[in-house]
């Protein structure tokens, strides 16, 4: 059911970037009841449009019906902390955000998956994490830029959401101390822009036992305006190879950076062999 939310989600993104005529620096969509569509509880997608609401990053909304579906639309401006977040020596990505539904629908797959807690590495203003709480798991957000931390707080404050927000460098951080049991690692970074990186400094810092016990999740790109020569698995193959690593599920969902394109973000979820 969740692959079929997606490709809705898809098909729903692509007729809205056809007939956006705003000129805001970011904008996505949010349906606004449950329907056949997006058959997502009430109360799920009232804690979609809290976080929305609560974020200082959109600065307007307004409703529209896209392919038959009622929807709000948050237009937004993602500058001051784009800006801010290439300023840190460690960054390996500045922050660009999935949209807030597709946050939702890969932490409901890592659910699926039956993994328990989240961890949002590179987690910008928590979004990730925070679906990860809504759909009633454990989060961790890790995130090196101290200004996107201090917005996490505040949205934590501001929707009632512990999503634990926390300020370190991820390839630093010890992971020892979150008494992980089966833990889903969202990586935030495509591999061309440095994700690769950091997902192999992570890998290095599992132990044996956990890497059994743990996903990795990959944000992949088959767009032209990226700069790489293996497009397998969104640029991720080598990586995937290199770790032992097989891909269990894939799924493509709308992201801040993906929205003028034709075909949008691919999220790979992995496990060790």
């Amino acid at each position: 059911m969740i692959e079929d939310i997606a490709k809705n989600l898809v098909e729903l993104k692509q007729e809205f970037r056809r007939i956006y005529s705003g000129n805001s620096h970011i904008q996505e969509i949010i349906p606004l009841t449950k329907s056949n569509s997006f058959p997502i509880a009430q109360n799920e997608l009232k804690s979609l449009h809290l976080f929305a609401t609560q974020n200082p990053i959109y600065y307007n909304s307004y409703e529209q019906k896209i392919n038959d579906v009622e929807c709000m639309v948050y237009e937004g401006d993602i500058n001051k902390y784009w800006l801010n977040s290439i300023g840190q020596d460690s960054s390996y990505q500045p922050f660009s955000p999935t949209w807030i539904l597709s946050a939702f629908l890969i932490t409901s797959i890592a659910k699926e998956l039956g993994y328990s807690q989240i961890l949002d590495i590179g987690s910008g203003d928590g979004r990730i994490a925070y679906c990860a709480k809504v759909l009633g798991l454990k989060s961790h957000a890790i995130e090196i830029d101290e200004t996107l931390v201090d917005l996490q707080k505040s949205l934590c404050n501001l929707t009632n959401t512990d999503f634990d927000p926390v300020c370190a460098d991820a390839v630093k951080f010890d992971y020892s101390e979150l008494n992980l049991q089966k833990p889903a690692f969202f990586i935030g970074g495509l591999a061309q822009m440095g994700g690769d990186v950091l997902a192999t400094n992570i890998i290095r810092n599992l132990d044996s036992e956990l890497k059994q016990k743990t996903c990795m999740v990959f944000a992949g790109s088959y767009s032209e305006k990226y700069s790489f020569t293996d497009t397998s698995d969104g640029g991720w193959h080598g990586l995937i190879d290199t770790n032992n690593l097989k891909v269990t599920k894939s799924v493509f969902l709308p992201t801040v950076w993906s929205f003028d394109q034709t075909v949008d973000t691919s999220y790979i979820f992995t496990e060790f062999l």
